[in-house]
C-alpha cells in the first residue's frame, strides 16, 4: 500500500514549500479518525492559495485521501479545537518526511502547551460554555426541557474540555476518559444527567445548581486572555472588540461572554453621552481589582 502511494507524497516532499508529510492508516476500531478511508496522507506546507486542499484516490479497491494543509491552518485547528482528528493524525501518523524537524518541534510544542496558548484555549472554551449554559437555562425556564437538555450536554462537554486544558493538556477525541481521571466531579455530573432515572425537569434543575458553582469558580482563570486584551485600553466599544484580532477566536460568543462578566462584576459598563437626549454609548472596561 505504501509503495503505491509513495510517488504521490514524495512529489510533494521534494518541494521547498513542504514542511512535513504524515501517513495515517485506518484502524478497525477507529474508522472515523480517517473518515473511513484506508489511508490519509497529510502534507503540511508553509503557504498555499488554499489553506486546505483535499484529493481522493482509489487503488486495489481501497480509498486514500491527500490533505494539503498550510502551517497557519494547522495551528488554527490546534488552537480552536474545531478539527478533532488533527491531534490523532499528529500523534498516530507515521512521519514520512520532516523538514528541519518541523513535525517533531510541533509535537513538542503541543505537549508543552505554552501558557499563552493555554490562556487562549481556556477563554475560547469558557465562552462556548457560557453560550450553551445560558441558552440551556433560558430553554429550561420556558419549559423546553429537551432543548435545554441538548444545550446542557454541550455545556458539560465544554466544561470538561476546559478542565482538561486547566490540567495542562489538549482535549482529545475521548475527552470524557481524560476528565474521569482529572476531574471526577464533572464526569459524575455528566453520568448523572445521562443515566439518572429522575424526570427530565428534576435532572436539569439539579445540574444547573451544581454546574453554576463549577463555572463561576473557573471564571477568573478562564478569562485571563480576554481581560489581558481588554486591559490594553481604558475602555472599548463592542465594535472595537469584535474587530480586535486577538479576540476573533471568540466569534459569535463574544457578546454573551461580555454580558456574563458584567453580571458577575468583572467587566464595568461605561456610558458616554450621545447627541440624542437620554441615549448613551455603551463601552466596556475591566473592573479594577479591589
Amino acid at each position: 500500500m505504501e509503495d503505491i502511494l509513495r510517488p504521490i507524497y514524495q512529489e510533494r516532499a521534494s518541494q521547498a514549500n513542504t514542511l512535513g508529510v504524515l501517513m495515517i492508516e485506518k484502524r478497525q476500531k477507529e474508522l472515523t479518525v480517517t473518515d473511513t478511508f484506508d489511508s490519509i496522507m497529510l502534507i503540511i506546507v508553509k503557504e498555499a492559495n488554499q489553506p486546505v486542499f483535499v484529493k481522493h484516490y482509489i487503488y486495489n479497491e481501497k480509498k486514500a485521501a491527500l490533505h494539503i494543509v498550510t502551517e497557519q491552518q494547522l495551528k488554527q485547528w490546534i488552537l480552536l479545537g474545531n478539527n478533532k482528528k488533527i491531534f490523532e493524525w499528529l500523534y498516530k501518523g507515521r512521519v514520512m518526511f520532516d523538514r528541519n524537524e518541523f513535525i517533531d518541534k510541533l509535537k513538542a510544542e503541543i505537549k508543552e502547551f505554552p501558557i499563552n496558548q493555554r490562556k487562549q484555549k481556556m477563554g475560547l472554551e469558557f465562552a462556548k460554555l457560557i453560550r450553551r449554559y445560558m441558552d440551556g437555562k433560558a430553554f429550561f425556564e420556558n419549559k423546553h426541557y429537551l432543548d435545554a437538555y441538548n444545550d446542557v450536554v454541550h455545556s458539560l462537554h465544554h466544561l470538561a474540555r476546559l478542565a482538561v486544558i486547566e490540567n495542562g493538556f489538549h482535549p482529545e477525541v475521548t475527552v470524557w476518559s481524560q476528565v474521569k481521571q482529572m476531574e471526577p466531579e464533572i464526569y459524575k455530573l455528566y453520568v448523572e444527567l445521562v443515566n439518572s432515572e429522575e424526570p427530565m425537569e428534576k435532572r436539569l434543575e439539579l445540574l444547573f445548581l451544581a454546574s453554576e458553582f463549577l463555572i463561576y469558580s473557573r471564571t477568573k482563570t478562564s478569562i485571563q486572555h480576554f481581560t489581558e486584551v481588554l486591559g490594553q485600553k481604558e475602555y472599548w466599544s463592542f465594535n472595537e472588540l469584535i474587530q480586535q484580532k486577538d479576540l476573533s477566536i471568540y466569534s459569535v460568543d463574544l457578546g454573551i461572554l461580555l454580558e456574563y462578566l458584567i453580571d458577575k462584576n468583572m467587566i464595568e459598563v461605561i456610558t458616554v453621552e450621545t447627541k440624542s437626549p437620554s441615549v448613551f454609548h455603551r463601552y466596556y472596561k475591566v473592573l479594577e481589582k479591589k
